[in-house]
């Protein structure tokens, strides 16, 4: 049992915020990088990207909306916000799931491969547990893993689109035409 549940949830409203704001950031200064002009070069790249930029949003997204709500209004708006971003996940997931194993997408990518399937066992766990322990209009307490899972999935997600990034970069050509992984040689 959570002794003090309000700051609990503004707490975990707060580290939502954070790993928001902090995403946001790295996603604009991606974008604006030149190896993000040399990296997506297919469309279906291009989408898988945009669809897991997508569901990390949403999994930090969630638990910032759910526990602001949870604080200061009765449990069933709690429960109706949750059910609104469960939704939006479930969906995300599955189009996430979709682009992925498309041709030219990020599919050959280990890391993005084993986190989307921890993920979407994540996100039935995520959109289960609230109501498995307290029924349709749940106590706030019973949001919190479900909020802490959300953290973790949208944590590794954002690691794994990272470490998706580092591995496309192996072998590409820097400004002189070398290999980036081949050392250099004096003459």
């Amino acid at each position: 049992m959570i002794t003090n549940e309000p700051e609990f949830l503004i707490g975990i409203a707060g580290v939502a915020a954070t790993l928001i704001g902090a995403f946001l950031v790295g996603v604009f200064f991606y974008i604006d990088s030149e190896q993000h002009r040399h990296l997506t070069a297919s469309v279906a790249a291009d989408l898988y990207l945009r669809a897991g930029v997508q569901w990390i949003f949403i999994a930090f997204a969630t638990p910032l909306f759910v526990s602001l709500a949870l604080v200061p209004t009765e449990p069933v708006f709690g429960a109706i916000v949750f059910l609104f971003f469960s939704v939006i996940l479930v969906v995300s997931t599955f189009d996430t799931g979709r682009r992925i194993v498309a041709r030219g997408a990020s599919g050959s990518s280990l890391a993005l491969l084993v986190n989307h399937w921890f993920c979407t066992a994540a996100v039935i766990a995520i959109v289960a547990l609230p109501w498995i322990l307290g029924g349709w209009a749940a106590a706030p307490e019973s949001y919190v893993p479900s909020m802490l899972l959300l953290l973790i999935t949208g944590f590794s997600s954002t690691a794994a689109l990272v470490m998706a990034q580092f591995d496309a970069t192996i072998g590409m050509s820097d400004e002189t035409g070398r290999r980036r992984d081949q050392p250099r040689h004096s003459s």
